[in-house]
């Protein structure tokens, strides 16, 4: 599909440098990523026009805002750096007939495309840097491929004139990795007001069609996600059933585990919902699993999109412990850790979690985090970063 975007307008220094249009370039499938969405939905709610240049998926497409459109392009073969570079060369082709006022890289593959076209045109740039890129699980045990990485992305961040990413702890790291201003920090909350875009959906009781406790792995099934030690665990947590809601590279080995142990009919797996389904799909599980593995900084350093969703839907957390994890949990007493690597540790905790007394408590604090993390406070610093960005190019 090809579009023709707006030119470059004037008027953003008349309107608070809400009236340009981005160019927002994402590798993945936009309909499916809940980020990216909200992001879209934020920007267009302020003025701008987007046009979402993604790799289209097999996700039910959206129905976009006003103000913006998008632009499939087809996922190209390979991974690693032969990927990279194909990904970077579409977005350049893709990228090269529109004109824009921020060239907005979702992540890191698309950043080399939108830093050469807002070089061209001295337009401004920005970047979100959604992973601590050269410290992911991919680069454990690789030195050259994490320096690679991280000479990829100095000789891009650099340049930005607005950086975003998810957490406090990768802020830190960039900004002393790359001697850059701190990137905002734009946390992966859900918008507090659940009915500007949640409908009545089924829960998963009645997904399942069962009536014991439900524990939920919400979100993709990759390696080093604590799939393995979770799936083992329930071989000693009799009392509950196990959903994992999503899909991933890991699916076909934990379907085959559980078989394999005999658990196939207290461990369903069920296809993923629509971003904007997930709170009231996932609003009658018992315990919400985000299992991390401390394997690399990216893990360490993250916060999940799916601890957030548990916390809106009033769903008590089983967490790594993890640094920013860890610290949410406790701060506002929302249920416990466990070592992902380590299923008698994860059933151990599962088990405390169940009981009634310590589900009550973790519920009455489940509201306060909610309104500390909503996508009405992230979304305004995500502005704030794009006015920014603007500015510095008028």
């Amino acid at each position: 599909m090809t579009l023709n975007a707006p030119a470059i307008t004037d008027s953003a220094a008349m309107n608070g440098g809400l009236d340009g249009h981005i160019a927002f370039a994402m590798t993945g499938d936009f309909h499916r990523n809940a980020r990216a969405i909200k992001q879209v939905r934020s920007l267009t709610s302020a003025g701008f026009s987007v046009t979402v240049f993604h790799l289209a998926g097999s996700a039910p497409a959206i129905a976009l805002p006003e103000g913006a459109s998008i632009v499939d392009l087809k996922r190209p073969e390979g991974k690693g750096p032969l990927f990279f570079r194909q990904v970077s060369r579409l977005f350049l082709a893709s990228l090269a007939n529109i004109k824009a006022d921020i060239w907005h890289a979702s992540d890191l593959y698309a950043l080399s495309a939108c830093r050469r076209r807002a070089d061209e045109s001295g337009s401004a740039l920005t970047y979100d840097a959604r992973e601590y890129y050269p410290h992911v699980a991919g680069t454990v045990g690789r030195p050259w491929s994490r320096w690679w990485w991280a000479r990829t992305e100095r000789r891009d961040i650099t340049r930005t004139d607005s950086v975003f990413t998810v957490s406090d702890s990768i802020a830190d790291a960039l900004a002393s990795d790359y001697g850059i201003r701190r990137p905002h920090v734009v946390h992966n909350a859900p918008v507090s007001d659940s009915s500007s875009v949640s409908g009545d959906f089924p829960g998963l009781a009645s997904r399942t069609g069962v009536d014991t406790p439900v524990i939920l792995h919400l979100g993709q099934m990759k390696a080093h996600r604590g799939g393995e030690g979770l799936v083992r665990a329930m071989l000693d947590v009799d009392a509950a059933q196990l959903v994992f809601l999503g899909y991933g590279s890991e699916q076909a080995n934990l379907e085959e585990l559980t078989r394999d142990l005999g658990l196939s009919e207290r461990i369903h797996f069920l296809e993923p919902v629509a971003p904007d389904e997930i709170r009231t799909t996932i609003r009658d599980a018992r315990i919400g699993v985000t299992m991390l593995e401390d394997t690399c900084l990216n893990h360490r350093y993250s916060l999940p999109n799916k601890l957030f969703d548990y916390v809106h839907a009033g769903v008590p957390v089983l967490g790594a412990a993890l640094d920013e994890v860890d610290t949410i949990i406790s701060r506002f007493d929302i249920g416990m850790t466990a070592d992902p690597s380590d299923p008698r540790s994860i059933a151990n905790a599962l088990l405390d979690m169940l009981n009634d007394d310590r589900q009550n408590r973790w519920r009455s604090n489940l509201p306060r985090a909610a309104e500390t993390f909503t996508w009405e406070s992230a979304s305004q610093r995500f502005l704030d970063g794009m006015v920014q960005a603007l500015s510095a190019r008028l």
